[in-house]
Parts: structure tokens; sequence; C-alpha cells
């Protein structure tokens, strides 16, 4: 009765003997328990069979203390809260309302994406052919047998002397017909906390489990050992693995307790798990922010934008124009989920209930919709704390005196060591946000009118082109390019290939990824225009061209002029851009348009047999012919221009 297939029968029965201490019953009640003939305790006993007899399960393999239902309450919170401020994981910061500290372990700062692994009984279910029996830059492949042996070798006992919180969670309004909804175990307090505030948790999602008992399974422990810092952050970085079992609807991940390792509702479910059940479902899940833009005239149209993390989602998504008459406002700045409606309309949710951004970098100069959001309720990790009780990190201006920095250590400047992680960050209720938009809770979603796709790309992309047609669209995002960022474990700036932003984030073979956004078109539907964008671009001495921020509404106004199929643009070899004059640049000097829009015949040359090679060693025969079609068109047009 106590089986759970990822373990050998062994492990099962030694945790069985444990479970029956950690849910209060005998051995015989215990098994009656799980036949559902008596009950356990009010908590459990109000689960539905399914989500207890998953808890009863990871119960009986993690032997935890004690089980706690989360409810999602003011109460519950400020429990936890309690909890690890005693505990020593987080600590109060007097300056702010409501704000709390956190300093990871050293070795648990950032995605683990080398140890991150999908299971299939295929290989080829997960990555391209021409990554077979080897490693794949798509994606990591784990068979049934070595995936089974990760949990036994990890799971049995994980969290004896803990609790163990269920956490019912839904990514997207509750009760939508785009949302999905998962139960979270995990012994670690402040992923329950940063749960509640990234997803909507607790009693509502529970009473939507029982009209409706389909949900995803998310096992988490920090791990059986401690990390080597002194501020009680638990976690096993050694032994750190993070599965997912499509097929199954189940995610587990052990050893890490940080940011998306932990908090198995965002990439985990939204986009890897959320990938595969958007193909199965007809519908896409992306590594998109979605924003809503008014125009002067009052006409407002919604964006969805793929950038790899770090690359400005947050900035774009929180924007404060320049341009006069323009109002933006923020639907999500992570991910989207989008899907047709019976209208042929695309229409988008945010599945996240929160931001969960970078904090280097973001300033009342850059972004100051973030900063006026982040400030109260929010729980900052890895950022420098300064001596009234605030936080402070790099780009937020001039650094105060006797800063500690995210290890806990007094700050010296002049050993030009970071006082805050590069890839620190805030987690805040997106309720907060001054320019959260009205619908952003909306059941039914917001239309999509565009999807924008870009990168860093300090050379030889320009500002933006727009997609000739849907098929030119999908082969910009197949070939998207751009400078490796802090939110993962790559060091240096080297160019990555980034295909849709989604490269660490697939759930099944990109071949087939590329075909389901190819098999989009049909009848009766309302295409949004693609477009390619590039904030980055740099000139001879280095610096950006282009300034960025909120003068990127200059270039959103185009977008949306296109969108209205007004000819304001000009034909080149890699799609359509501003005709002259076309882009509003009234008020910004010293700007080189021709060095913004140049395409260098040589740079496209090398960037057309790059994007061959990349197609050719990590895809293979599992690429569309239409993306060989869109790469010869490119060769050809840069070769006749």
């Amino acid at each position: 009765m106590l089986n759970i297939k990822v373990i050998p029968e062994d492990y099962v029965q030694k945790a069985a003997k444990c479970a029956q201490v950690a849910l209060g019953c005998s051995r015989a009640a215990h098994q009656a328990a799980l036949r559902g003939s008596i009950k356990l305790n009010p908590q459990l006993a109000a689960l539905t069979p399914k989500v207890r007899a998953f808890v009863e399960r990871s119960a009986a393999l993690c032997e935890p203390e004690h089980v706690h239902v989360c409810d999602g309450s003011e109460a519950e919170a400020g429990a936890l809260l309690h909890l690890m401020h005693q505990q020593g994981t987080v600590k109060p910061l007097p300056q702010y309302d409501n704000c709390w500290l956190t300093r990871t372990d050293p070795a648990d700062v950032a995605r683990v994406e080398s140890r991150t692994f999908i299971c299939s009984e295929h290989e080829r279910d997960v990555v391209p052919i021409a990554r077979a029996g080897r490693k794949s830059a798509l994606g990591n492949y784990i068979a049934p047998h070595d995936y089974d042996k990760a949990v036994a070798d990890r799971f049995p006992g994980c969290m004896r002397g803990r609790t163990m919180y269920v956490i019912p969670f839904s990514m997207g309004p509750v009760g939508s017909p785009l949302s999905k909804i998962g139960v979270e175990v995990t012994d670690s307090p402040y992923v329950v906390y940063s749960m509640r505030v990234m997803t909507r948790m607790g009693n509502k999602v529970l009473e939507a489990l029982r009209k409706d008992e389909q949900f995803v399974r998310c096992l988490h422990s920090v791990g059986r050992t401690h990390g080597t810092n002194t501020a009680g952050w638990p976690c096993d970085p050694q032994r750190t693995v993070i599965l997912h079992r499509p097929i199954d609807n189940e995610i587990i991940s052990y050893g890490s307790g940080y940011g998306g390792n932990s908090l198995l509702g965002k990439k985990c479910f939204a986009l890897r798990l959320g990938s595969v059940l958007a193909r199965r479902e007809g519908w896409l899940a992306e590594h998109m922010l979605i924003v809503g833009i008014t125009d002067p005239k009052g006409r407002k149209r919604y964006i969805a934008a793929a950038f790899p993390s770090a690359c400005g989602k947050t900035n774009l998504a929180m924007m404060t124009p320049t341009l006069p008459g323009y109002k933006v406002e923020c639907v999500g700045d992570d991910i989207a989920w989008m899907k047709f409606d019976n209208n042929g309309v695309l229409r988008a949710i945010n599945p996240e209930n929160g931001f969960f951004g970078v904090a280097p970098g973001t300033s009342t100069s850059t972004n100051p919709i973030a900063m006026a959001s982040v400030f109260r309720n929010t729980v900052f990790t890895n950022v420098a704390e300064t001596a009234e009780g605030g936080v402070w990190w790099e780009g937020m201006g001039k650094a105060p005196e006797a800063l500690i920095d995210w290890k806990g250590q007094p700050w010296d400047p002049s050993k030009k060591t970071p006082a805050a992680h590069p890839n620190s960050r805030f987690c805040t209720p997106a309720e907060q946000c001054p320019i959260i938009d009205g619908d952003w809770e909306s059941a039914e979603g917001v239309p999509i009118s565009a999807i924008l796709l870009g990168g860093r790309r300090p050379a030889g992309v320009p500002l933006v082109i727009e997609a000739r047609d849907w098929q030119h669209g999908v082969f910009m995002g197949a070939a998207m390019r751009s400078e490796a960022t802090a939110a993962a474990e790559h060091s240096g700036k080297v160019v990555m290939h980034d295909p849709f932003a989604m490269r660490p984030f697939f759930g099944y073979n990109f071949g087939e990824y590329l075909r389901h956004w190819l098999s989009m078109p049909q009848a009766g539907r309302q295409m949004p225009k693609i477009f390619h964008v590039n904030w980055f671009r740099k000139d001879q001495q280095g610096k950006f061209i282009w300034p960025g921020f909120g003068e990127n509404s200059r270039v959103l106004d185009w977008v949306l002029r296109r969108c209205d199929d007004e000819p304001c643009h000009d034909s080149t070899p890699l799609g359509y851009v501003p005709a002259p004059g076309a882009l509003n640049t009234n008020g910004l000097s010293d700007l080189n348009m021709n060095e913004l829009f140049s395409i260098p015949k040589d740079f496209w040359m090398q960037e057309a047999d790059a994007i061959e090679k990349y197609f050719k060693e990590e895809v293979g025969d599992d690429l569309p012919n239409e993306m060989w079609d869109e790469l010869n068109k490119l060769r050809k047009n840069i070769q006749q221009s």
C-alpha cells in the first residue's frame, strides 16, 4: 500500500516504519487510513484522496517529524517568518515594512542547469537525435532507472526532525481555464513563504481541487546536510538534483533551497513541465513578460516578450515611457501562458503571483516602478545590508558606508568583490506594482498583438526587426543568441545560443517545440506579429548606442504601428526595419542611427554559419525543414545585399 514506484521496496518498508510516527498512528491504523477507512487528522482529512495519497507517500519516504497543510493565511505567513527568524534563515529589515533578508549558502546561488533533468522512456522525447547519448545544450535527459536511483539515493529519511509543509498552489488565477494546479511538499519554510508570494496558495486551491483533482506533484527537500555558511541555510549542494517526469506530471528537487531550484511552480512547472502540457493541449508556455501599452489615442494593446534572464524583462514589463501620451501597465515580468480563444485571439495569463527579480542594476533611474514595488512585504536574497537595516546592491547608487556583503561579512570595496551577489533577488507580490494592469488576473487572459524576441547582442544585430511572416518569426526565435548572464552557472560574457530564451527550460525535444510553434497558424486565428529587438548594441568605444529603458517606448510605438499595418518600414535581408524617420527619436541626441541599424555582411555570414552549425550539431534531423528554408533565405539575402 505504501509502495512508491520511484524507490526500491526495501526503502519503502524502512521509511514506512518512521512514517507511522510522523503521521501519528500505528502501522495498522496507517494502512487503514490509506484505504480511506479512518481519518488521520483534520488537516489531512480535508485533502482530496489523490492529494492525500501523494502527501502520505511523500511522508513515508521522507520521514518528517510533522506534516502541515498550508492554508495561505496571513497568520501562517507570520508564523513562518517568526520560525525562520529563530532559525537564523531570515532577519528583519527595520528600514522597510515587513521586509526580510536571507543569505544562502555560497554554493546555492543560481539555477543548477547541469543538474536539471527530464525523464522519459525514450531519450529523443527530451533532446534532439543529434545529441543522442551525448550532452545536449537543449536539455538533460535521464533514463527512468537513473531517475529512480537518484530519488532512492537521496530522499529516504531526508526530512527527519523537520516539518513537511504541503503547499496547494495555482499557477494563474484560481479557476481560470488557462490555469493549472500543483501541490508541493517541502521541508523549507523559506520555500513556503516564497511560494505564497509567487503563486496563489492555500485553501482556495484546495477548494478548486475538490472540483477537479488534476494536479502536478512537486516533491522538494533541502537535503540531509547543511551548507558551509553560518546563516542557517540548509542545503546539500554536492548532491543537488532537479528532476521532471512529464508523463506522471511530477517534479522532484533535492539539495537546493534557492529560487527556481526549490520554488517548483516557477521554471520547473511553469516552463519545463508547462511546455509539455502546452504541447499536449495546444497552447504555449513561454519565458515571456506580458505588458499592456496604451497609445496617445487611448487604444490599448498587449505584447509578450521573450528575453533570457537578466536581459531586461522586468525593466520592459515595468517601463516608464518617455514618449508623451504612452502608458505602460504590467501583467507579468517573466512567464506567459498563451492560448487561442474561440474567436481566434491569442490570450495570455501570467501564471505567477509575484516578481522574483534580479536586484543588481535595478535603481530609481533604470526601473523606478520596481523600486516602488519592492520595499514592503518582500524577501531579499543575497543582497548587501546597510547599517540602518536596509539593502543595497550594485547599480542602486552610491554605496553607503559599513555595508555587510551577501556572505554576511563587512564589505571592503578595495577588494573589488561584489557586495550583492550578481544573481541576488527580490521576491515581491505583483499586486504591489504601481502599474499592475487592471486585467492581470483576468480569467480569460489578455489579447496579444505582438511577440518580441531578443537578447544581449553587443555587435551586428539591429535595434528592431519585424519578421516577414510567422514562419520567419519562428526562425528568429530558433536562432536567438545572447550573452550569458549570472542567473545560471555560466561565467563571462560568451554569446550563447538561447532559442526563444527557453534554452534551460525546454521540457521536450526542441525540434518538436519548433513544430508546435509552426502549427499555430490555423484558419480563423489572428496571428500576432513577431519582432526581434536588441537594446544592447555597442559602438566602437564599447558604449551602448541605444539609451534603452524608458526610451524603448519609441520602439514599441513603431511595433504597434506595424501591428496596424502602417507602411512605416523598409525591407532588409533580415526582415523589416523602421523606414528613415519612422522611429520617433525626437529629443534624442548623439544617436548614430546608421550604426544602430547597420547589417554588416561579414558579421551576418558568420552568424548564418553559427546558426547552421548549431542546428546541425544540436538538432540534426529533428529540425523542421522550414527552419532550413529560412536559414537558406537569410544566407541568400545577405550574399545579395
